[in-house]
């Protein structure tokens, strides 16, 4: 397992070199980039299904969490470059790759195993760890287009965000692409959670659940300005923002609480 996690790492750390070259010479990326990292993706699966499909039980602590997160982080990259012209943001997602799959080999933490789940609990958790991960792609993208649309607006010398990245109208494209996706399966994730969770204030959930619906609301606002009163740019950019910081609340401020100020 050691040597394929250290294969996995190799890829990743290669791929995230060229982008970066890439970028600094400002010189165009093959889009072969993406068939090396399905194959690093598949790999990094690999060493984490172990860590999370243990004997006793699903294994969900902390470092699982974010090392999965991190892979549907690429999955979605890859997705979204097959058709967008975004290869150059893999200079984000390929070091969040890097860390993740680290902490989910390395980082070990006392659990409670996941254990006797129903198929809709199980459909439940991998879609919100789906829709976690495209929205915080979403709320990157969001950063990254504010940072474009300073650029331009203040009219600077050295337009770094501007030059090296998509044109605006692609970035503005693209996060609209992630809010819809997220917001769709954050929906069907949420339906299945309120139907298989029996008992949310027993099972710990009710804090999980109420910051996950105000973000969910949060992106609705956002999808129902942008179609009927044309919301984008800079508003657009910090809804989805927003939203994500209170579905990361949700997500992993509360499992970091229990897990590690609760025990």
């Amino acid at each position: 397992m050691l040597l394929i996690f250290l294969i996995c790492l190799m890829i990743y750390a290669g791929t995230g070199l060229y982008l970066a070259g890439a970028l600094y010479k400002d010189t165009p990326i093959h889009k072969g980039v993406l068939g090396i990292l399905s194959l690093a993706m598949l790999l990094h699966g690999f060493v984490l299904y172990p860590e999370i499909i243990t004997l006793y039980g699903l294994n969900f602590n902390l470092f699982n969490t974010l090392s999965l997160t991190s892979l549907f982080f690429v999955l979605f990259y890859v997705l979204f470059g097959l058709y967008r012209p975004i290869l150059s943001l893999g200079v984000l997602a390929i070091p969040m790759a890097l860390a993740g799959v680290s902490l989910g080999y390395f980082g070990k933490v006392a659990y409670e195993p996941l254990t006797d789940l129903s198929g809709s609990l199980q459909i439940h958790i991998l879609l919100s760890f789906a829709a976690y991960c495209v929205l915080l792609m979403a709320a990157i993208q969001g950063l990254l287009l504010h940072l474009q649309i300073r650029e331009l607006k203040h009219q600077t010398m050295h337009r770094f965000w501007v030059s090296r990245l998509p044109s605006l109208q692609s970035m503005e494209s693209l996060l609209f692409d992630m809010i819809l996706m997220g917001f769709v399966i954050l929906s069907i994730a949420l339906g299945l959670g309120f139907v298989a969770t029996y008992d949310i204030l027993d099972q710990h959930l009710a804090h999980k659940m109420a910051f996950s619906t105000l973000s969910w609301l949060i992106y609705g606002v956002l999808i129902v300005g942008h179609y009927r009163m044309g919301w984008r740019g800079k508003r657009a950019a910090n809804f989805a923002m927003y939203g994500f910081i209170l579905l990361a609340v949700g997500f992993v401020g509360s499992k970091a609480v229990m897990e590690f100020l609760l025990g």
